[in-house]
């Protein structure tokens, strides 16, 4: 447990900063934008003043019957999934999950995974999804800096991690529920202006950080930019998301799709190419959303008699940049717009909705509704239209702050209102187009998933064969990026392979999406002017010839 932590029984709201609303468990959550800034956007018809729940709820009873959600069980209605909302409020309330509790969710896409997230928001707690397929010891982590009371995990998974889990309570999906007609939850008083979500992120750091939002930033800034994406707004949305709902990415789905839009979600459990295409033509979604290498795979398939597409309005990709020959591809198979979202857990938003003709390079003119961006100097002076720098946003979908990580809040937010410093390199061109320019965090983005070069470099440190080492994405046409390491043998030591690389990260407990893919060997490492390791000369060599191949057990190209 963290230093600051308290028992989970023991309201330390005493211990928080002034204002900050704060966990029963003591976590605070301060808000970086000033309220009376949040206020103006709700006065404005920004952001709504009701939570999710409440929202979710006005559904249910404006359209019973209509389909709210598709997994591979079948179909649900806004009342049979309010339905299972309240089973699983039931579940929350013998687990002993309280108003101001977190709750964290390891579920595979499905109806457990979006009934238990709307649960903790009719339970007035605060809810933590975590993508299924990450790191036991991320989840540890995670769970324990956020403080969560509960956490729900596969029943495969439950033996290996209750232990480690305690004292949370540790429940898994289908097991002990009520009998008969479930009753509505409690009486609640929920803060429109208070956290409702966790967006889990890998971003630049060692290990995964946690971004708080507000039900309002959810329910005002990231439903206004996926509206936007629904130029007809008499056809209710049908929204097929290939990515995880736990992600960035996917928390369009829950909390936007069902709890603000009314719509219906359509969601596989596990990728699969084949499948979104038959899922596409059995239930008419309006959009499929995808990370790019999703995206490829499916334009990949060879089209089949009969095969129809005819209900969608648009393809919409994010998570990573997306390949001009991927667009191109897209636009040929599907015949329909492909729309590129620039966007993070962090609180940046910029989308191509509203551009006729797809400028190349360019992710779009900002919506100040959703978010402004800046671009600023290191200085941080802001910028004029056409000079590079650092992009930084702010608006109604700006998030509270980091979770547990003042740290973070200090590097990344600003201290004129919170804007949030995105870490990636832009330039807004005469008419307002934001074209991203590079990204100054080392990360290696994979498929749409984020690698910590930092966290694999510090694991590959621990190697005894290894003297030095730098990890560098290396370009690849179908995941976007691979991460390659360049390793300077230890003197005197076998010079390492690729197989034995990757079975030390196994051992240490890494991720398998996290492990390199090729393999660098070099004499001595290249140093910049300052002395420090030029990245961008190992990157180079890299890309230019990587002497290794994927070696057995590694990710398989397109595993997420």
């Amino acid at each position: 447990m963290s230093p600051t932590a308290r028992p989970l029984h023991e309201d330390a709201s005493a211990a928080a900063p002034a204002g900050a609303w704060t966990s029963r468990a003591g976590l605070a959550f301060p808000d970086l934008v000033p309220r009376a800034r949040r206020a103006a956007w709700a006065r404005a018809g920004l952001c709504p003043d009701d939570d999710l729940y409440t929202l979710f709820v006005r559904r249910v009873r404006a359209h019973p019957d209509r389909d709210a959600l598709v997994d591979p069980v079948g179909v649900l209605d806004y009342a049979a999934l309010h339905d299972l909302v309240l089973r699983w409020t039931a579940r929350w309330a013998r687990a002993g999950v309280r108003p101001r509790d977190v709750v964290a969710l390891r579920l595979p896409n499905g109806r457990d995974a979006v009934a238990a997230e709307l649960a903790v928001y009719a339970c007035g707690g605060v809810a933590l999804p975590v993508p299924p397929g990450g790191d036991d010891r991320d989840l540890r982590r995670l769970v324990e800096r956020s403080r969560a009371r509960a956490v729900v995990l596969p029943a495969d998974e439950r033996a290996a991690l209750a232990a480690p889990l305690l004292p949370c309570a540790v429940l898994v999906p289908g097991a002990e529920d009520v009998p008969g007609t479930p009753s509505a939850p409690p009486q609640r008083c929920v803060d429109p202006y208070g956290p409702a979500r966790i967006l889990v992120s890998s971003g630049s750091e060692a290990e995964p950080t946690m971004v708080a939002y507000s039900h309002q930033a959810l329910a005002g800034g990231r439903a206004r930019y996926v509206r936007a994406l629904h130029p007809e707004t008499s056809v209710p949305p049908r929204h097929l998301v290939l990515v995880s709902l736990a992600s960035s990415f996917g928390s369009l789905g829950t909390p936007v799709t069902l709890a603000v839009l009314g719509g219906t979600l359509v969601v596989q459990e596990s990728f699969d190419p084949g499948d979104a295409l038959r899922l596409v033509a059995a239930h008419r979604p309006t959009h499929l959303f995808g990370v790019p290498t999703m995206l490829r795979r499916i334009a990949d398939l060879p089209r089949t008699a009969g095969e129809d597409l005819s209900s969608l309005r648009a393809v919409v990709s994010s998570g990573a940049a997306l390949p001009a020959s991927t667009a191109l591809l897209c636009r040929s198979r599907f015949g329909r717009p492909v729309i590129t979202v620039y966007g993070s857990s962090d609180g940046v938003n910029c989308h191509t909705a509203g551009e006729r003709v797809p400028v190349a390079g360019s992710t779009g003119t900002p919506d100040p509704e959703v978010a402004r961006i800046r671009i600023t100097a290191p200085d941080g002076r802001v910028l004029p239209r056409g000079r590079a720098g650092q992009i930084e946003a702010l608006g109604p979908m700006t998030p509270l702050c980091y979770v547990d990580a003042p740290e973070l809040d200090a590097r990344y937010r600003s201290p004129d209102g919170g804007w949030v410093r995105t870490g990636d390199l832009g330039r807004l061109d005469a008419l307002g187009r934001l074209h991203v320019l590079g990204r100054s965090k080392r990360i290696v983005v994979r498929g749409g998933r984020n690698i910590s070069t930092a966290e694999v470099e510090a694991e590959l440190g621990t190697c005894p064969t290894i003297a030095e080492v730098a990890c560098v994405p290396v370009p690849d046409a179908d995941l976007g990026e691979r991460l390659c390491a360049c390793v300077r043998p230890a003197p005197g030591a076998a010079a390492p392979t690729l197989d034995t690389v990757v079975a030390h990260l196994r051992a240490r407990g890494l991720a398998q999406h996290k492990h390199p893919e090729h393999l660098l060997l070099v004499e001595e490492m290249p140093l910049g002017p300052t002395g420090k390791v030029s990245y961008r000369a190992l990157a180079e060599r890299a890309a230019s010839g990587v002497p290794c191949g994927v070696p057995t057990g590694a990710p398989a190209p397109g595993r997420r």
